[in-house]
């Protein structure tokens, strides 16, 4: 729900909150980041429609040795988990990455033809994405090479480890895996969203085993709240729901459970860690999730995160755990992630000011009074530096995090929120300006993008994550957006953060604040947002595609209906130049006004849980794309040769030890993409093919 990413919306600084979100909770403003894309075969980090890059890691040199220690084993438990993801997203993952893998590595033939180039991009694909599923659009990419060069890879190399069955032959087991792999139209797409359907049993993620269905699901975990529950767990979280002998049961991931030997890895590692925390209160978070992991029990969940929101001193933090629910199509199910941090001080002083002044944007805000927080609590925020990421989190990564996602225990005791900032500066470090003067109308625009866009998507993320999913109360007897909202919950979620966002970033009180210099810095942020929901994201569906994915729906929403309500005032003007398409704002005092009427609308629709609003709105203006203005965008964007994802490869931990044994260093290395792929594969085995 809290998870901001950077969608390389066509320049480096416009908003994709990743971004996902964007992601933990991640804004999801998922700023997809441009990137000028050289020919593969002259830099092998880009291929497909992907770009691998780095980011710097070296404020871990800066921390203490025990520092530095607590850091290594809370990587080694968040890689311990990093297959769980895999396995989550589809049935056969674990199993195809098993085979991929073991080719990649032992194929002694010819590796400079066209189909072993084909097989390489294919690999690096399926290691970005996590699995045979586009890691933003949901689709599956079926293999370019040939059924042929999958079968001549097989019996031509030697001392293939194959996940084979019991008696299972090499030509048998390729019969297995060559519609898996081949057959686009065998479980087509991850996460089904369309109206009308089974969305359950559509979906091709393995949160739900076969012949479970929609309805029994959401009737299921209905079954185990109470009416007007106080302090609900999060129903369904960490578990897998599938059908024995006719009933529902849930399995669930803990030691001894389902994914049991990485969980037992993840106890290992966060023991370690426990013994060098940074102060009581760490340890006690470390041991508390400890618990969690072993038991699968939702109250210790809930009981942990209430621990970990109070814990704020020290430099290291982390997020481990099964988080985010936008995989799954009715929002039940989190999937695996792991992000640790080490805190950048300068930086997050700098912010300090939003967090302190949390209470001042509710009471201001545009939605009702009754809708809004009376005390607002617990609200922290750091611009951190990620030193390991794994699972939902890698290779593509937030930019920001709202957490915990229980709205009880936000409402109660508060939330964290971070800003990633090195992730950002390796962005922004990648981008280029190709798309600045391909789709903003005028130069005086791009000029003021030039010089306030990165202002204005870092604070965009940061009062989308601290402010925004902050926000609001639900009335007393509601139940959660999950139960009320239902498909729609994350689309209004995320919309309504980055709409705080967006009514704010043009408010003076940020210039007496210091935090921004100028509202031309709300001006770019107006004009990039409204381009992205409006055109640029569109580049990233194939014609005749509806939007599926939460943040793409949310922009859209956002922006279509501002577009709409201001049509009267030509608040924002369509142009059409010589063939070409501009989203021009020529009143920004108004469009700052329209955000508000939005907002005030959104949060009503959660706060009184109006799941036939929410559906108009997403269906009516976050679902459909205008079909020629699609066209046009991905002709103009392809002219841009630019590779429209990016994600990162870790840095490499190497652990220093004295003669006996004591941890005395930890060294932070460059790996290439191919290389740290290959060896997480080896030493991380943890989930079982099947599992």
């Amino acid at each position: 729900m809290n998870k901001i990413f950077l969608v390389t919306a066509l320049i480096s600084f416009s908003n994709l909150v990743i971004a996902q979100e964007l992601p933990h909770e991640s804004q999801e403003r998922e700023r997809r980041q441009e990137q000028q894309a050289l020919p593969n075969h002259i830099d092998p980090n880009v291929f497909a429609d992907l770009k691998v890059l780095t980011y710097d890691a070296s404020s871990i040199n800066e921390l203490t040795v025990k520092q530095k220690e607590l850091v290594y084993y809370l990587s080694q438990a968040a890689l311990s988990g990093r297959e769980i993801i895999y396995a989550q997203n589809y049935k056969h993952n674990i199993l195809i990455k098993r085979t991929l893998e073991e080719l990649y590595a032992k194929f002694q033939g010819d590796k400079v033809g066209g189909e072993w180039m084909l097989f390489d991009t294919y690999v690096k694909r399926f290691w970005f994405s996590n699995g045979i599923h586009h890691h933003y659009a949901e689709k599956k990419f079926a293999p370019e090479f040939p059924q042929e060069f999958l079968r001549h890879m097989i019996n031509e190399t030697p001392n293939l480890n194959l996940p084979k069955e019991k008696g299972e032959t090499d030509e048998q087991f390729i019969e297995r895996i060559i519609p898996i792999l081949f057959d686009e139209n065998l479980d087509a797409k991850k996460v089904v969203k369309d109206k009308g359907v089974d969305k359950v049993a559509l979906s091709a993620n393995n949160y739900y085993g076969e012949g479970v269905t929609e309805e029994e699901a959401i009737a299921h975990y209905a079954k185990m709240g109470k009416p007007g529950e106080k302090t609900p767990v999060e129903y369904g979280l960490n578990s897998r729901l599938v059908k024995k002998n006719g009933k529902l049961v849930d399995l669930v991931y803990k030691s001894g459970g389902l994914y049991g030997t990485a969980m037992d890895q993840m106890i290992f590692w966060l023991k370690k860690a426990k013994d060098v925390a940074e102060n009581p209160a760490q340890a006690k978070h470390i041991g508390m999730l400890i618990e969690y992991f072993k038991t699968g029990d939702l109250k210790q969940w809930d009981a942990t995160n209430i621990n970990w929101v109070n814990s704020t001193e020290g430099d290291i933090d982390f997020i481990l755990g099964f988080i985010e629910v936008y995989g799954d199509a009715i929002g039940y199910k989190g999937a695996f992630e792991g992000v640790i941090q080490v805190n950048d001080k300068e930086a997050s002083k700098r912010m300090e000011v939003l967090s302190k002044n949390a209470q001042y944007f509710e009471d201001n805000s545009s939605i009702m009074p009754e809708h809004k927080k009376k005390n607002v609590v617990g609200v922290s925020y750091r611009v951190i530096n990620a030193a390991m990421e794994s699972g939902d989190a890698a290779p593509a990564t937030p930019i920001g995090v709202n957490l915990p996602n229980s709205n009880w225990i936000r409402s109660t005791h508060g939330s964290k929120s971070i800003s990633l900032g090195n992730i950002v500066e390796a962005y922004d470090a990648a981008g280029g300006s190709s798309s600045l003067n391909e789709f903003y109308y005028d130069q005086a625009t791009r000029d003021r993008i030039v010089a306030h866009g990165k202002l204005g998507s870092k604070m965009h993320t940061a009062m989308h994550e601290v402010i925004g999913h902050a926000s609001g109360t639900i009335n007393d007897g509601v139940g959660t957006p999950k139960e009320t909202l239902k498909n729609y919950s994350n689309t209004l979620e995320e919309a309504r953060a980055d709409l705080v966002a967006l009514y704010y970033i043009y408010d003076s009180k940020l210039v007496k604040l210091g935090l921004i210099p100028s509202l031309e810095v709300g001006m770019t942020e107006f004009d990039t947002y409204i381009a992205n929901g409006m055109m640029l994201q569109l580049s990233r569906l194939d014609l005749g595609e509806n939007i599926e994915e939460d943040h793409m729906r949310n922009r859209q929403l956002n922006a279509s209906w501002a577009y709409e309500k201001g049509l009267k005032d030509n608040v924002i003007e369509k142009k059409v130049i010589e063939g070409k398409t501009y989203f021009v704002i020529n009143d920004y005092a108004k469009l700052r006004v329209i955000f508000g009427d939005l907002l005030k609308e959104i949060q009503r629709i959660k706060s009184e849980g109006d799941y036939a609003a929410a559906e108009a709105l997403v269906e009516g203006y976050g679902v459909k794309v205008e079909q020629e203005l699609h066209q046009e965008v991905i002709k103009r964007y392809e002219s841009l040769k630019l590779a429209p994802y990016s994600g990162f490869v870790q840095p490499k931990l190497v652990p220093q030890f004295d003669a006996s044994g004591k941890f005395t260093d930890l060294k932070v290395e460059k790996e290439g993409y191919v290389e740290q792929m290959l060896r997480f594969g080896k030493e991380y085995p943890f989930v079982q093919v099947g599992e």
